[in-house]
């Protein structure tokens, strides 16, 4: 539970949320005149092309083209043949004339599971009054674009400012990892989707437990996630995937797109998490999960729709799970739950989404620092932090989202949202000083409250100029984070990494701000304003973006002691963007873009001359040209790109302090998905970087690899459905993945690097019907040779990756 002033902040700043989406609902609502443009487009079409054959093997081919799971109890399908179904019509049509005739009725269960049954005698043969919509176009703030062929990545996602798009009309690089691929592979955080991906790899954060992201070789905090498009509402160290559908990441720099990031990272990408909702099928699913030691769990979800058209939807998410990793004597805890309300109408779309989660952390395995040597990695499942360290985030969020066409090809949206959270800790994390990993190892205890408003509204219209499309969207945001905490460091005792002993909590030797509430350490406001227009000829075969943001970034800070104002930064910048997509073939867009990313930028440190000097925001460029191909059942895209980072240096002869350092990243990035043939489904990729550091005014470091980055990443995910089964059994698939991470280099003068190391993970699915409702158990084996490895040197000091792990989960729709 929250303390009760946080408790009491987060009460608050709920119910000033749903006060405002009482305010601003029903005005919309009862704006609406009686004649109204659609807000959705009509149910998809899917194309088929299925022969005269048995009816388990039309329906083999249905669930291919639909990614439709379709159940047989018993042995109702044998024997019994399919008149087959050719043409482009919705999927419930299209498995009606499949079953014409043969007796048989199918039965949905949820938008994703039918069953097949036999009609009893004198029954009729018909469909329940369902609608499935698979390739429905994205339309309103909720509305998302469709899963691709094998389901575990969609055909595109929100691009920052420009909305929900697809990935083949858009000149930058977007994976949406899909509800399915989450499930599928168990993935509780964040980090565990974006494992998947070749760009992107993660470690902790510096001496906490916070899920580091590395996108292209540069850093994206958990304060620098968005939901829904919207800034500062993410939890901020560990970020569960319970109440997300999906997890999309946007790969470059994205000034322009979602404006400067909160924390000032993610120069090569960003996530944004996309919030459940309810489908139009109503769903209660239950999911019971056990990992290694003996960690339980146990999940519900739950969706309905209401009113005469569906407009009134409900999605509430539970989740509960905690016990003891596969690292000795490490325990982790979750609760969890969100709830989710929308209305759809026909002028006007609203969304609401509330939640709260609280992670701890107990005796949790912690980074290590490193002095002159990198150690020799621990066994994997060894644990080197002491039994007084923990780490308890809590964070209580919202936001409520709405549109309005004003016209057909108008449209009016904004978005407001708030968040309240409380981390307290008692860290220790060792420094290796020796080879034989001797170390030294102190306490830090750190209480921090963090409260965020933050807010987004603007226009759009789609218009035409003769042969031109104009796609034009113009708007401005807002955020105010304001940031307490304190601190207290313990005593200094020498340990060993090999050989740890358990040693009493340290006595206090400093501290600031530990009496009563936490003091304001820092606040931040970043407003920005921002138009584009993206020019279409040639039936969009040709699509030329350009845009401007100017970004204000003010950031002050505050003496612990006193209160008083330490600092005040305030600095704004202009950042362009220029994007082209070109479509020679209907299966091949070929694309380019120079877009920047901005964050605040530096103060001359007091050991220089010119020491105070504050600097304009930092502004790193990317330049990226790339190819994307859809051949309908399998796809993928090639990358090339380029992004400089500047960064601040002290001259060693006139001690100035200057922005003239840099960091550049060259790369290549190649990514594959879909399903190539039926029940074999394809993920990974492959990226190759070159980071390297010039301009540093130091011979050592000139010319030198960046810190952390290494320069080739693999990754390869594999599923496939058993073929040989009899169509009476269970569906059951096999998976696989291997993660193959180059060298680092942990210093910058390249004198430390950790090696080269590859995860191998398998598992397998089996999906059946138990008294007619679906069943899927689903087991994994994570790092399956129990390989200890250090996974990363992002920032100077090393993650180690988990040991084996072996999951298992049991889901139940009802």
């Amino acid at each position: 539970m929250l303390s009760d002033k946080n408790g009491r902040r987060g009460s608050a700043f709920l119910g000033r949320l749903l006060a405002t989406t009482v305010l601003i609902a029903p005005g919309i609502l009862l704006a609406q005149p009686p004649a109204a443009v659609a807000q959705t487009a009509p149910a998809g079409t899917v194309a088929f092309a299925i022969a005269p054959q048995s009816v388990d093997g039309a329906l083999a081919a249905f669930s291919a083209a639909t990614r439709i799971q379709v159940l047989t109890p018993g042995a109702v399908t044998q024997g019994v043949g399919s008149p087959g179904v050719s043409g482009s019509m919705s999927a419930r049509e299209g498995l009606n004339r499949l079953l014409s005739g043969t007796g048989l009725v199918a039965r949905f269960l949820n938008t994703e599971t039918v069953t097949v049954e036999r009609v009893a005698a004198g029954g009729a043969v018909q469909l329940d009054p369902v609608q499935i919509e698979g390739k429905r176009a994205a339309s309103g703030p909720g509305a998302l674009p469709p899963a691709y062929a094998g389901g575990q990545v969609a055909r595109g996602g929100r691009v920052g400012a420009l909305g929900n798009q697809d990935v083949m009309d858009v000149p930058f690089n977007v994976t949406g990892y899909t509800a399915e691929t989450i499930r599928n592979q168990q993935a509780e955080t964040v980090a565990d989707v974006l494992a998947n991906d070749p760009a992107v790899r993660t470690g902790f954060g510096y001496g906490n437990f916070s899920e580091n992201i590395v996108i292209r070789g540069f850093p994206l905090y958990g304060e620098d996630l968005s939901v829904d498009g919207l800034y500062g509402t993410a939890p901020r160290q560990i970020v569960a995937t319970d109440m997300f559908e999906r997890v999309e990441v946007l790969k470059g720099a994205s000034a322009f797109l979602n404006g400067a990031a909160p924390s000032g990272t993610g120069v090569g990408g960003g996530v944004n998490l996309v919030p459940k909702r309810a489908e139009d099928e109503p769903l209660t699913r239950l999911t019971a999960s056990y990992a290694m030691d003996s960690r339980f769990g146990l999940a519900a979800d739950v969706g309905r729709r209401f009113g005469e058209n569906n407009q009134f939807g409900v999605r509430a998410n539970a989740a509960v799970r905690g016990g003891e990793t596969a690292i000795d004597d490490e325990e982790r805890r979750l609760k969890l739950g969100s709830l989710a309300l929308d209305y759809r109408g026909d002028r006007a779309r609203v969304t609401l989404d509330v939640g709260t989660q609280t992670q701890r952390v107990e005796q949790g395995r912690t980074v290590v620092y490193v002095g002159s040597v990198v150690p020799a990695v621990p066994s994997a499942s060894q644990n080197y932090a002491q039994p007084w360290a923990y780490s308890q985030m809590r964070d209580t969020f919202g936001q409520v989202r709405a549109e309005y066409d004003i016209l057909p090809n108008l449209t009016v949206h904004g978005a407001f949202g708030m968040r309240s959270m409380r981390e307290d800790g008692d860290y220790s994390t060792p420094t290796v000083t020796r080879a034989d990993g001797t170390a030294t190892m102190n306490r830090l205890t750190v209480p921090r409250e963090d409260f965020t408003v933050t807010g987004q509204a603007g226009l759009r219209a789609d218009v035409h100029t003769g042969p031109v499309r104009h796609q034009l969207n113009a708007g401005f945001s807002a955020l105010r984070t304001t940031n307490n905490n304190g601190y207290e460091f313990g005593a200094t005792s020498t340990v060993n990494l090999y050989n740890m002993v358990d040693i009493p909590r340290p006595r206090t030797t400093s501290a600031a701000g530990m009496v009563g509430d936490p003091p304001k350490v820092s606040e931040s406001v970043l407003r920005s304003l921002y138009a584009s227009d993206t020019l279409s000829v040639l039936d969009d075969r040709v699509m030329v973006t350009v845009g401007l943001r100017q970004q204000n970034i003010q950031v002050r800070g505050y003496n612990r002691t006193t209160g008083a104002r330490t600092s005040d930064y305030d600095q704004s910048a202009l950042t362009p963007v220029v994007g082209l997509v070109v479509k020679p073939l209907k299966e091949l867009s070929l694309y380019a873009n120079r877009i920047e990313g901005l964050a605040q930028g530096p103060t001359a440190p007091s050991t220089a001359a010119n020491s105070g000097e504050i600097f304009e925001p930092y502004r790193s460029v990317q330049y990226e040209v790339g190819g994307k191909l859809d051949f309908g059942g399998f796809g993928g895209s090639l990358a090339l790109f380029q992004t400089t980072q500047p960064s601040g240096v002290t001259d060693a002869a006139t001690r100035l302090y200057s922005v003239s350092g840099e960091q550049r990243n060259r790369g290549i990035e190649l990514m594959l998905f879909g399903e190539p043939m039926q029940g074999l489904r394809l993920l990974g990729g492959a990226t190759f970087i070159d980071p390297e550091l010039t301009d540093t005014g130091n011979a050592a470091t000139e010319g030198k690899d960046a810190v952390g980055v290494p320069r080739h990443q693999f990754n390869a995910n594999v599923e496939w459905d058993l073929p040989f089964l009899p169509a009476s059994f269970p569906t059951v698939t096999l998976t696989g993945r291997v993660i193959h991470t180059g060298p680092q280099y942990v210093n910058t003068a390249n004198t430390l690097k950790i090696p080269s190391w590859t995860r191998f993970d398998v598992g397998a699915r089996m999906t059946t019907d138990i008294q007619n409702r679906p069943v899927t158990v689903r087991a994994a084996v994570e790092n399956v040779a129990d390989k200890a490895y250090w996974a990363s040197a992002f920032g100077g000091y090393l993650t180690q990756g988990n040991p084996l792990t072996a999951k298992l989960s049991v889901s139940v729709d009802f």
